[in-house]
């Protein structure tokens, strides 16, 4: 299952949104002002980011320039305590799911979370009987190696 964390006012939120809808995959919304974020799920956030509170939190917030210390000063339940009563210090829109973790809305990254059986699928769909192949076949040559990850 695929979790966006998103805000209203966050035009990449809405990006990342409409792609998941227009590709009909299944997800879940969790809007980070609408509901406070378990201290458990912004740990399994931390521990799926590749560098920690660096890639969550936005050090350019007005939350954490009013912090008045750095964020490595801090022990874990400080930073969780400090991320529910600030949520407005996450970086958004945060796409996770089993195997993908994505910060920021990205229109090459966001394409792992179609789930590989079905970019097989699209894969198989042009080959050289194609009329279309001298067009799009060369085109997905270039993009087998992004699909194959």
């Amino acid at each position: 299952m695929i979790i966006l964390y998103s805000s209203p006012g966050c035009a990449s939120c809405r990006k990342a949104k409409r792609w998941l809808q227009e590709r009909n995959l299944d997800f879940v919304e969790k809007n980070i002002f609408a509901t406070i974020l378990k201290a458990d799920e912004i740990k399994y956030l931390l521990s799926r980011s590749d560098n920690g509170t660096e890639d969550l939190i936005s050090t350019r917030s007005r939350p954490y320039q009013e912090l008045g210390k750095d964020l490595d000063e801090m022990s874990m339940e400080e930073t969780i305590r400090f991320v529910q009563q600030n949520p407005s210090v996450m970086k958004r829109p945060i796409i996770i799911n089993e195997d993908n973790f994505l910060v920021g809305y990205d229109d090459d990254e966001i394409t792992a979370f179609v789930p590989k059986e079905l970019r097989n699928i699209a894969d198989c769909g042009c080959n050289p009987s194609c009329p279309n192949y001298p067009i799009c076949g060369s085109l997905r040559k270039g993009d087998e190696q992004e699909y194959a990850r």
